[in-house]
């Protein structure tokens, strides 16, 4: 399957999941927003992820999308994800052509994470916050679209597999909802 940033903004144009759905099972929750950016390297359609340091408050040492928890000054979780994103990665609000928002998803940490997609300029120049982020992930999309990834047949949850990371938890959640809206089309 060969998925361009045009093919994504299509895909996405005809998706509902511009809403968030029944909130109320999240009222008690923490909010969250994260950015699934997409952008091209290398003539490859990546998405960016990254390794969380063992210095953060939370989740540390896992595979997240740029993000976090929202603060009292940021107007909207949109607010939130750009600020978050610009702290960790360095990339600048006016850089982020949003597509769309994506279903909200629960953490066992008592977060509920708003997701948004967007489009980066190509081989962005990453400013990293290396409090926050220990490495970052920059996975083609035709890498998560062939990986052996694998639902627990206990939990139901869903892992994928980039090297020797694994993608887990709301982190894998959100990113198997972003490639079966993008399969569709």
């Amino acid at each position: 399957m060969k998925v361009t940033l045009n093919s994504i903004r299509e895909a996405l144009s005809f998706t509902d999941s511009r809403t968030s759905g029944n909130t109320d099972n999240f009222q008690n929750m923490m909010p969250a927003g994260v950015l699934l950016l997409v952008y091209v390297k290398e003539n490859n359609v990546c998405v960016l992820l990254n390794k969380r340091t063992d210095r953060v408050e939370h989740h540390k040492g896992e595979i997240s999308f740029p993000g976090g928890a929202r603060d009292p000054e940021d107007a909207t979780i949109l607010d939130t994800a750009l600020r978050e994103t610009h702290e960790e990665m360095g990339i600048i609000r006016e850089d982020v052509e949003i597509l769309c928002k994506l279903d909200q998803v629960p953490t066992r940490s008592g977060f509920v994470i708003t997701p948004f997609v967007g489009i980066i300029p190509p081989s962005y120049p990453f400013q990293v916050s290396h409090i926050e982020v220990g490495k970052v992930l920059e996975v083609p999309l035709h890498v998560l679209f062939t990986s052996d990834n694998s639902v627990d047949q206990s939990s139901g949850e869903i892992t994928y597999s980039y090297g020797e990371h694994h993608i887990w938890g709301a982190t894998a959640r959100i990113l198997n909802q972003f490639l079966g809206l993008i399969a569709q089309r």
